[in-house]
């Protein structure tokens, strides 16, 4: 970190034309990305970021500017630089600096990043093998380790006294990705676990053999799949992995960035009901080692459990500082960036629909023809409307209660209002699973999640004709 010297001159600098808060954020992370493709080890990718990024506010105007040069006169002229985006008389002069403590989700002792080499290539060697190992279609296996260490400290001025606020993040994902191929059809399956955390911790949750059966798995058994049926009719959900739909289509339209200015189909939404009175949800980024967890978020805030839907009723967003202004609520502990090239806002952490009460057995046992969905790929969303297409990497036909044939080429079709309203079955087994998150703010890592769910009707897209 620089020089409190040179703090108070940045502060001070940056505050001279009527800014009413300004905020230094510092970054110091360490990145190291291992890959064995078909068992043949590829150089290390290592990478090392710091810098500075300055964000000033007055009322709900901002102005954001970063540099990679620490010294005094880099950092004095990105001050000036913003300043003269405003045209105010000074409000104050930060003359003290007050350090701010806040509690530990996650205390690692052991960051992947400095785990010697050969004990994270034996790791993979052992994923491959575990894909190698499942079916002798598979011919490519691609097996990943990607860990970081992240120091970063804000220091935050409303007033004469600023605070100083600092934490260090380790994480770690593996990911296993496994081509099939049958005649003509080739198929892909994927998995890749991650954690907030240590080694020791990263190696009692995870079982790499495992994880690379799952993803070789995942693709032998698409081999042969017929093209999923079009139309709309029951579709179930799995846990984990299929909260992603949640996220993408819902949980966007509940962040202050789109609700506090009117973006959102949900914007003014507090107090009504905009899901099944089945539905509760949560962000939450106090799970100890989970994958979208901070002890603080990137504006100093100690992170929240924060409850977005109860019972169907709307009852918050995810607010950061600015856009909280605008609809005169708190920030809770939700604003969040990439790094520190990035402006900050409000985002999710690990976003999910809570338990519910039926087995999930029951779901599908209870759907007489249908659609079972256990995994999604990619998608798109407009947080204006919460209209969204979402392809499934992996589906299956229900019928008369059983799981049977798989089917590909699946799309769900919709609204996230109109698929919260019409989810009629939530189960109990809640799961949530680590994904990347790109906004404004960057990519971002968070989990998503949910118990299985059944949605009694949607749209899906197919080239397999009608469902019968």
């Amino acid at each position: 970190m620089i020089s409190k010297s040179l703090v108070f001159a940045t502060l001070n600098a940056a505050l001279a034309t009527g800014a009413d808060y300004a905020e230094i954020f510092y970054e110091d992370t360490d990145s190291e990305s291992l890959k064995l493709d078909n068992g043949i080890e590829e150089p290390a990718a290592i990478n090392k970021t710091n810098g500075i990024g300055l964000y000033l506010v007055r009322g709900v105007e901002t102005a954001y500017g970063y540099t990679a040069d620490l010294s005094k006169r880099s950092l004095l002229s990105l001050a000036e630089s913003l300043a003269a985006r405003f045209d105010g008389k000074r409000l104050f002069t930060v003359v003290s600096l007050e350090r701010k403590r806040h509690r530990a989700i996650t205390k690692t002792s052991d960051p992947v990043i400095d785990v010697p080499l050969e004990e994270k290539l034996s790791f993979l060697r052992r994923m491959h093998e575990g894909a190698r190992d499942y079916d002798p279609r598979l011919i490519r296996i691609v097996v990943r380790l990607s860990s970081s260490k992240s120091t970063r400290y804000v220091v935050a001025a409303s007033s004469e006294t600023a605070t100083l606020t600092k934490d260090t993040v380790c994480r770690a994902r593996f990911s296993a990705m496994a081509i099939a191929k049958d005649g003509e059809d080739v198929e892909t399956g994927f998995a890749a676990p991650g954690i907030t955390g240590g080694w020791t911790s990263l190696t009692k949750q995870f079982d790499p053999y495992a994880i690379g059966q799952k993803a070789a798995k995942k693709a032998v058994v698409m081999l042969g799949a017929k093209e999923c049926p079009s139309g709309r009719y029951p579709v179930v959900i799995g846990n984990g992995f299929g909260g992603v739909l949640f996220h993408e289509s819902c949980g966007h339209p509940l962040e202050a960035s789109s609700t506090a200015k009117g973006l959102s189909v949900f914007s003014g939404s507090i107090g009504k009901q905009i899901a099944s009175p089945l539905v509760s949800a949560f962000d939450d980024g106090t799970i100890p080692g989970a994958y979208g967890s901070n002890s603080i978020d990137d504006e100093g805030h100690e992170t929240q459990r924060n409850q977005l839907i109860k019972d169907g009723i709307c009852v918050g967003f995810l607010v950061d500082p600015v856009n909280g202004r605008r609809i005169n609520a708190e920030s809770n502990g939700a604003s969040r960036r990439e790094s520190y090239q990035y402006q900050p806002t409000s985002r999710m952490s690990n976003t999910f629909i809570d338990n519910g009460k039926d087995d999930p057995e029951d779901i599908i046992k209870d759907t007489k023809l249908g659609l079972y969905i256990p995994d999604f790929g990619g998608g798109s969303v407009s947080p204006a409307t919460g209209e969204f297409n979402f392809s499934a990497t992996e589906a299956y036909i229900i019928r008369d209660g059983i799981i049977a044939e798989p089917v590909k080429g699946c799309t769900l079709i919709g609204r996230g209002a109109d698929v919260l309203l019409s989810i009629d079955r939530v189960g109990n087994d809640l799961e949530i699973a680590p994904g990347t998150c790109g906004a404004s703010s960057g990519m971002i890592p968070v989990c998503v999640g949910q118990p299985t769910i059944r949605i009694k009707e949607i749209t899906v897209g197919g080239r397999g004709g009608k469902l019968e």
